[in-house]
């Protein structure tokens, strides 16, 4: 693949179709589910020792829920996705920057003694 078709292929995975989904309809209710989407590229030439040339490159693009514009009543709120596994890693290095903290005083404390 050419470099100016990679590139071209990101503009075309990396557009507001990507972000908003089709909005949905049930009773009355109108959701418009959104999303973070980022993307990279990257590529090269080059040329070995017997002259030869090549090229190449890739291209990576993620995609995050963020949550969901609900349309109920001519009224718009925003609710946000969330997301359980980002929730449980935080705790999780908070609980053990409280246990570290905790053991530091207990010690200070028995020196002091």
């Amino acid at each position: 693949m050419k470099i100016d078709e990679l590139i071209a292929n990101v503009k075309d995975s990396v557009d507001a179709k990507k972000v908003y989904a089709e909005p949905c309809e049930r009773d009355g209710v109108t959701v418009i589910p959104a999303a973070s989407v980022s993307g990279g590229t990257g590529g090269g030439t080059g040329r070995d020792e017997k002259g030869q040339e090549g090229e190449g490159g890739g291209f990576g693009i993620s995609a995050k829920p963020t949550g969901a514009y609900v349309i109920k009543d001519g009224e718009v709120t925003w609710q946000p996705a969330i997301d359980v596994n980002r929730l449980i890693a935080t705790a999780g290095a908070v609980a053990v920057v409280a246990l570290l903290v905790a053991a530091r005083i207990v010690r200070a404390c028995t020196r002091e003694r």
